[in-house]
């Protein structure tokens, strides 16, 4: 039996693409426009101590699994056509001739790639799993890659998270920009306000509020945000009105907010940590202050684990939950939940954007960050960009207010913002 007549075995159905493997064999259909090639036995190695997509990215990562058909900037139509393959136990029979294969060396989990974070919290007690110590780590991890880095894949707009998209043919700055003032009107921020905006990555927000008169507060836990954002602050001339902190948002001591944003952070704080979370929120706003959290979320509220891929090359310790947790929570709290809205479609044009730039700029990209970091990011933005497309995860938007003991809030009627 050849390796690609192994892997078919285990494939529930049909193969839907062409697999090839470095001992001659083929298996799929020859007429397929993408091809999967192993090139050497540590890639079935791989594939074989760690299956599913841990092995599958590891033997891509480090280029012992390749792709011919698609770019490795943007992989979507491979993930695409591998997102309803199932897989099924490998038989006796199977197990056996990988083994007159392999051998035993050959099923020792090769090292993994250097892009790997080890999950580390698994052997800590759960309390620990959220520390302000690993909390930096896990954040270290993803966002402390490299600016430029960013620059290439980002845009000019150096925003991390969903756009907002006023038209099917918007461009991805004009969809950033129109996200941010979504955001700012939601709050009805005006001029002489003040923002605390959590988990402000780049500072995007931070200076959208800044040029409009209102005074910003941001932090990150990302030292390389920080001092990227702090820069971007002095040349655009809004230190007057605009601060960025290298610093755990629970770090923040002042109180009195008009407006909390929080843009992508509640995917990194973990669903037990929420009471928390939104208790630290209503303490720093003012009665009738309004909280805008923006972030992933799941088609549903069950417990699910985000795979092992993300989990060690993406995002350490991120957790999903979906929309009707996160506003219980938020009422837990006696935060008044106004609003919520499900942007899901406009995060799979985001990451299309993205992607888009990975491949313009992918020499770039590798020089600066090596090419399994590279492959990471294609494969992590189109893996993301399916699961928006397929409704497996959502982005939400949840408004809420702090209101006084008697309910009062202070707010004008619905809606005081336009779509």
């Amino acid at each position: 039996m050849s390796i690609a007549q192994i892997v078919e075995s285990v494939v529930d159905g049909p193969l839907p693409l062409r697999v090839e493997a470095y001992d001659g064999s083929a298996a799929g259909p020859d007429a397929s426009p993408v091809r999967l090639r192993i090139e050497n036995q540590r890639g079935v190695s791989y594939l074989a101590t760690a299956p599913g997509d841990l092995g599958m990215a590891r033997a891509y990562v480090v280029g012992d699994l390749t792709v011919q058909g698609v770019h490795p900037g943007d992989p979507y139509e491979l993930l695409t056509t591998m997102a309803s393959l199932r897989y099924r136990r490998p038989g006796r029979e199977q197990v056996l001739e990988l083994s007159r294969m392999l051998g035993l060396r050959g099923f020792t989990p090769p090292p993994p790639p250097p892009q790997e974070s080890l999950p580390r919290w698994r052997r800590l007690a759960e309390g620990l799993r959220h520390s302000s110590t690993r909390d930096a780590e896990a954040i270290h991890h993803h966002y402390d890659v490299s600016n430029r880095f960013y620059e290439m894949v980002l845009g000019p707009s150096m925003t991390y998270t969903c756009a907002c998209y006023p038209s099917a043919d918007a461009t991805l700055e004009e969809a950033q920009e129109n996200k941010y003032r979504l955001v700012f009107d939601k709050l009805a921020l005006k001029p002489g306000d003040r923002l605390l905006d959590i988990g402000c990555g780049w500072g995007g927000m931070v200076r959208y509020a800044a040029r409009r008169g209102v005074s910003v507060l941001g932090v990150t836990l990302s030292r390389e945000q920080a001092l990227w954002a702090q820069k971007a602050i002095a040349e655009e001339g809004l230190a007057d009105l605009a601060e960025v902190r290298h610093s755990d948002y629970r770090a923040v001591t002042e109180t009195g907010f008009d407006a909390v944003s929080s843009i992508g952070l509640t995917e990194h704080i973990g669903v037990r940590n929420y009471p928390a979370y939104f208790g630290f929120i209503r303490d720093r706003l003012r009665v009738g202050g309004l909280l805008l959290n923006h972030c992933i979320t799941r088609p549903h509220n069950k417990h699910t684990e985000t795979g092992a891929f993300i989990d060690r090359y993406v995002f350490p310790d991120g957790e999903l939950t979906g929309s009707g947790r996160i506003i219980t929570e938020a009422q837990d709290v006696g935060l008044e939940v106004l609003h919520e809205e499900n942007l899901r479609e406009h995060y799979a044009k985001t990451l299309a954007g993205w992607c888009a730039n990975l491949v313009e700029h992918w020499d770039e990209c590798v020089a600066e960050v090596g090419e399994g970091t590279a492959r990471v990011w294609g494969l992590y933005m189109a893996g993301s960009r399916v699961g928006f497309e397929r409704n497996e995860i959502q982005l939400h938007h949840v408004l809420a207010a702090k209101t006084d003991a008697t309910g009062h809030h202070g707010l004008p009627l619905r809606p005081w913002w336009s779509a």
